[in-house]
């Protein structure tokens, strides 16, 4: 089958957690093909080099600098709206040119056409609203249901099993009649006995969308630089030739291929990183969780509560 494989770009989780599916689909004979944009085409690009790759844009937003992200939602919206009304568009003109048989998008809500088989992949059957915003859960929750079940297939990257790792986000509600729990999914699949690289004490790894990915990067610095520990630090940029820099006590990297990365997480004394659930399920995955120091994006009511429950 000829299959479009569809990440969203909000941060690097939504197309690492891709990995295992596309693996799975070459071995089996299959013909994935990539679409996204920014820093998650470029892993993918250097996960699978043979592969064909299409750019298109995920939705425009930013996070706020700051501690709450309330504002910078409300101004997201109207972009996100656009985004998903332009993808949908995007993909019935792809297919009047060219045949598909599955497209698997990855939180991309537009993903979808009547004409071919969708599958929409996300562990946020809830959606955390901030304190104040509580009250609008049920709704969120019910627009999101009216998107998923556009699709044939949803696809839940934890166990059925409660809590899992994703806790209230995919066991709160009753599931739609076409999701169904397919186990968590980590492009460390299968790499948690390999050889750990034992250079560091404390490795560092920094995604998220900007400004408050350099934000995180630079308050590690900070915190780091001169500390009595050897330090690595993954800066999550995967779209640059990769750099290597030391500053004090630190060796900085632009970005490391899986096996490498793999190796320097299993070998550390202690993790620090972001508790996306991506991050989450890689993490578990290598067994590493229990040595993690999870610091959710400020104001991301999805990550805060990540770090609360693993």
């Amino acid at each position: 089958m000829k299959i479009l494989i569809c990440p969203l770009n909000w941060g690097l989780g939504h197309a690492t957690r891709c990995v295992p599916i596309i693996r799975q689909l070459m071995n089996e004979g299959h013909e994935p093909v990539l679409v996204s944009d920014g820093y998650p085409l470029a892993f993918l690009k250097q996960e699978f080099p043979t592969l064909r790759t299409i750019e298109y844009p995920s939705y425009s937003i930013y996070y706020a600098s700051g501690k709450s992200q309330v504002g910078a939602m409300l101004f997201n919206f109207p972009n996100i709206i656009t985004g998903i009304i332009n993808e949908h568009i995007w993909l019935k003109n792809l297919l009047n040119r060219e045949h598909f048989d599955k497209v698997i998008s990855d939180n991309r809500f537009g993903m979808w056409n009547n004409r071919v088989h969708s599958v929409y992949i996300t562990h946020q059957l809830m959606v955390k609203m901030p304190s104040g915003l509580k009250f609008l859960e049920p709704l969120v929750h019910a627009i999101h249901k009216g998107f998923i079940n556009r699709y044939d297939e949803c696809w839940i990257p934890d166990t059925k099993e409660t809590p899992g790792l994703s806790g209230d986000l995919s066991h709160e509600y009753p599931l739609p009649q076409n999701a169904a729990f397919i186990g968590p999914l980590s492009r460390f699949q299968g790499m948690e006995k390999s050889e750990p690289t034992v250079d560091y004490d404390v490795v560092a790894v920094v995604s998220g969308v900007e400004p408050q990915r350099t934000i995180f990067e630079e308050s590690l610095i900070a915190r780091f630089r001169d500390a009595g520990h050897k330090t690595l630090l993954i800066a999550g940029l995967p779209q640059m030739e990769k750099k290597e820099k030391q500053i004090g006590n630190m060796t900085i990297v632009s970005h490391l291929a899986d096996i490498e990365l793999a190796s320097a997480l299993l070998g550390a004394g202690k993790i620090i990183s972001r508790c996306g659930y991506s991050t989450i399920m890689d993490l578990a995955a290598l067994n590493c969780l229990h040595k993690a120091e999870l610091i959710p994006t400020p104001g991301q009511t999805e990550q805060e509560y990540l770090m609360l429950v693993n």
